[in-house]
């Protein structure tokens, strides 16, 4: 056994304990009993609320080398009642590949995030997860990608809206070399959640929309998030560079904030005339 399994495993005792103690006969749906010593739940009763037997439970509490599958780990996880960081730590220490819930992909934001993005008009801001859902925006970025076009899709996802446009309704004026980047992408997100019904969904139906995304998804290339300059068109004022930015979000696991900022001055100025016709156009009560 290596050092630090050794380290993990008196650790993942303690952890499971310490969340043991936490949850009460009541939380789970059973009597309280009587003459209970033991705060919290019994091992035997983690193990007959979560399927397994009482000794490898009682083995796994102790930090005994045995392994664990992901799906016991998260039997247990459901009877602990931990949350997405607790369970991940779980994973951790019992050395098991961690993977996320296939139901759990972030679709909400807080007040606090809308806040943040909405202080950086005319600066475009939004909020993507990992398959690019848009969780939120500002009215900078309503003002650059909600064309009557990309109304008319209805679907709140950046890459199916962008390889389901016609060519001339798209916002990208090199889409030729900024798709295939998207999709690469996105494929270095799709490597944590291979299997996953909801994901292998998504990519059979962009497939099916698309032939486009359909060959480039199917030639494997694979890049990062990272800053990038693009060119977008605007029919009320011309081109516009910008420089994309992402931002991680604490508490909110594979999101983050873009951020498009000018790439010049007559960018920036751009932005500004934007932000003015809103005003002009839009009454308060129909800016969000």
């Amino acid at each position: 056994m290596g050092t630090r399994t050794q380290r993990r495993r008196p650790e993942l005792a303690a952890f499971l304990r310490s969340r043991r103690a936490r949850v009460t006969p009541a939380d789970v749906g059973m009597p309280p009993g009587l003459r209970r010593r033991t705060p919290g739940l019994r091992r035997e009763e983690v193990a007959q609320l979560s399927g397994v037997g009482v000794t490898w439970y009682t083995w796994l509490e102790q930090g005994r080398p045995i392994n664990a599958s992901p799906q016991v780990l998260d039997a247990v996880a459901r009877t602990l009642r931990l949350d997405p960081p607790e369970r991940e730590h779980l994973y951790r220490l019992a050395e098991v590949p961690f993977q996320p819930d296939p139901e759990g992909l972030t679709r909400r934001i807080s007040p606090e995030v809308q806040g943040i993005i909405d202080a950086l008009d005319p600066m475009p801001a939004t909020v993507y997860n990992a398959r690019y859902d848009v969780l939120a925006t500002n009215a900078a970025y309503r003002d650059l990608f909600l064309v009557p076009e990309t109304l008319r899709i209805g679907m709140p996802n950046v890459l199916w809206t962008l390889f389901t446009l016609p060519e001339r309704a798209c916002p990208l004026v090199h889409r030729k070399k900024e798709l295939p980047l998207m999709v690469a992408t996105l494929r270095s997100s799709y490597g944590r959640h291979v299997g996953e019904p909801t994901w292998e969904e998504y990519i059979r139906g962009l497939s099916a929309a698309s032939p486009w995304f359909a060959e480039l998804w199917a030639s494997g290339e694979v890049a990062p998030p990272g800053p990038r300059v693009k060119v977008f068109r605007h029919t009320a004022v011309g081109e516009m560079r910008m420089t994309s930015q992402s931002l991680s979000i604490d508490g909110m696991p594979e999101c983050r904030i873009v951020v498009y900022t000018p790439e010049d001055e007559e960018t920036r100025a751009k932005t500004a005339v934007l932000r003015e016709r809103r005003e002009r156009v839009w009454p308060p009560a129909l800016k969000k």
